[in-house]
């Protein structure tokens, strides 16, 4: 091999690791991560950058935010934070009917064409994996009810935006 053959080799090879580096960082922020007190990560502060902005701020509470642009173009950006004393003394039986209200795969299924673009009973009516009308009806007036859909007109529904990232928090928190 030549000195510029070894050159060009080498420059490649450094080209590839930056490149899988910045990939390994994409993907480790997409990760959940959890240190006990017995600890297990190498280096908490760079893995729990968010959590420790959170603690400088706020002390000990959860936390939730995003930034979504969803396919129909609407943008929304939230944040809601809760002290963790106080959820955890809360009387949890409170938040049954609202999630039990996302307690159902078509439930799912309709929060998602909602948000991807599919707005009116009409629409939804014709994916026959949503039921029969009647059955999509029932599903509706529950999401309506526990807050997770609005009526914006007769026959079309929303996501009320202030619903949109705690929805995607849930569906991101089922993920192992």
């Amino acid at each position: 091999m030549t000195g510029s053959e070894e050159s060009d080799l080498a420059e490649r090879l450094t080209r590839l690791e930056e490149r899988v580096a910045r990939l390994e960082g994409s993907d480790r922020a997409s990760r959940a991560h959890v240190v006990g007190t017995e600890g297990g990560e190498d280096d908490p502060g760079e893995v729990f950058w968010a959590l420790r902005a959170l603690k400088e701020r706020v002390g000990d509470a959860v936390l939730f935010t995003g930034s979504v642009t969803l396919p129909d173009g609407e943008h929304y950006e939230w944040q809601q934070g809760h002290a963790s004393s106080e959820l955890v003394a809360d009387d949890w039986s409170q938040a049954a009917d609202a999630l039990s209200a996302l307690a159902h795969p078509v439930r799912l299924m309709l929060l998602r064409e909602i948000l991807c673009g599919a707005h009116g009973t009409a629409e939804l009516a014709a994916d026959e994996r949503l039921g029969t009308t009647g059955q999509l009806y029932h599903h509706l007036r529950q999401l309506v009810a526990a807050g997770w859909l609005r009526t914006t007109a007769r026959g079309r529904y929303a996501v009320p935006g202030e619903r949109v990232v705690p929805i995607l928090t849930i569906l991101a928190a089922t993920r192992r």
